[in-house]
């Protein structure tokens, strides 16, 4: 199941070709520019401007990112029909993403993303305490992690598409953790149906770090009230079942013979009400699931498919787990885009990273990173369509 970069594009090309599926829709009527970028979408608490960034290929997707919190706001690719629709959870402006009531619509997690259990690490002999922004757990990289801070960007267009590379310097001591952090998110959308996510950071200090993307999809588009019909593939023969906190209680599980099955496509509502301890914990699907690996490099993480629209997602990443939600929080009392209610199980969220609670949980990959060396990431979105 192992799928290089290339291969991935040429998947979701050859589809185009192959009976009863195809990946490139109609081309767009009036061609518009590939790369725009707004100076005055919005403004920081502290009065500082939030520019807008609008990414397009050749073939009708469009991707709106602001440096804010690294957010994409919007999504939009066709269907089997060609129609154009937005496919992930967000608002119209920019305060409501800065806003603790915002389960991180769209935004890059860092500088941990998931959960630490209590708060709290041990590195090099040293204690760290974090802000327990989760019950008593650490969360998503605390109060203000870098989903609400102000990204420097600096778009760009190449042969290889257009995209957007931001930068963050983290002071040391922010939300706790140890040594000043320069990360780099680049976002690239191809021709190829693809959305590249690269994450780069150093540090001066030992310090831990476990970057993700946390957008929300409906693959349905913006009037399709939940994700339950949705059919998902995870290739994964292993979770990391948690406790009531929902801290990994250390055990690589087999997903065999349970609800945690997604090696064969699986509609997301046909277990989810089952009668199980670890979806009772998770008020449904909120667990890490371990990647199947053949080597080093990116590795087919997902495949999602919307039957009623074709839309087809697939996720490859060269992270060794891939965090699946439910949207099991969402409970009416968020309003989105356009006024748009966000329901019960409205969106779901497929985010490659490094395992729950590693800094506390010596047997799984270690997410230290230390002066000299450099973290590397990569996760690739492919867009497709099924007939």
């Amino acid at each position: 199941m192992r799928i290089q970069a290339p291969l991935i594009a040429a998947l979701a090309l050859a589809a185009a070709c192959s009976p009863g599926e195809s990946s490139n829709p109609a081309p767009v009527q009036q061609p518009q520019p590939r790369l725009t970028e707004s100076p005055s979408f919005g403004r920081m608490p502290n009065g500082d401007s939030v520019s807008l960034i609008t990414l397009r290929n050749q073939h009708g997707i469009e991707v709106r990112i602001m440096p804010a919190g690294g957010t994409i706001l919007s999504l939009k690719t066709p269907d089997r029909t060609g129609a154009i629709d937005d496919i992930v959870l967000g608002f119209d402006q920019v305060e409501p993403y800065l806003q603790k009531t915002n389960p991180y619509f769209g935004s890059v997690i860092g500088r941990s993303a998931n959960r630490i259990a209590k708060g709290r690490f041990v590195l090099d002999g040293k204690t760290y305490q974090l802000a327990t922004n989760d019950g008593e757990n650490h969360l998503h990289g605390g109060n203000r992690g870098w989903d609400k801070v102000l990204w420097t960007s600096e778009p760009f267009q190449h042969a290889e598409g257009v995209g957007v590379a931001l930068k963050y310097t983290s002071p040391a001591g922010e939300e706790g953790y140890p040594g000043t952090v320069t990360a780099t998110v680049t976002y690239t959308l191809t021709d190829q149906n693809q959305l590249t996510v690269d994450y780069r950071a150093t540090a001066d200090a030992p310090t831990i770090i476990n970057l993700t993307q946390h957008s929300y999809f409906n693959l349905g588009g913006a009037k399709t009230t939940d994700i339950l019909g949705h059919e998902l593939m995870l290739n994964a023969d292993q979770y990391t079942p948690v406790n009531a906190t929902l801290i990994p209680a250390g055990e690589l599980a087999p997903v065999e013979n349970t609800p945690f099955d997604f090696r064969t496509p699986t509609a997301i509502g046909a277990r989810i009400n089952d009668q199980n301890e670890q979806l009772t914990r998770g008020k449904g699907y909120d667990h890490n699931f371990v990647v199947r690996r053949t080597g080093p490099g990116l590795e087919l993480a997902a495949r999602v498919v919307e039957p009623a629209t074709g839309r087809l997602l697939e996720i490859a990443t060269t992270e060794p787990g891939i965090q699946f939600y439910s949207g099991n929080f969402l409970d009416g009392s968020i309003t989105g885009k356009g006024g748009r209610v966000y329901p019960h199980r409205s969106g779901f969220c497929l985010e490659p990273q490094h395992y729950p609670d590693s800094p506390n949980q010596p047997t799984f990959p270690s997410t230290v990173l230390r002066p000299g060396e450099e973290y590397q990431s990569q996760t690739v979105f492919t867009f497709g369509v099924v007939k």
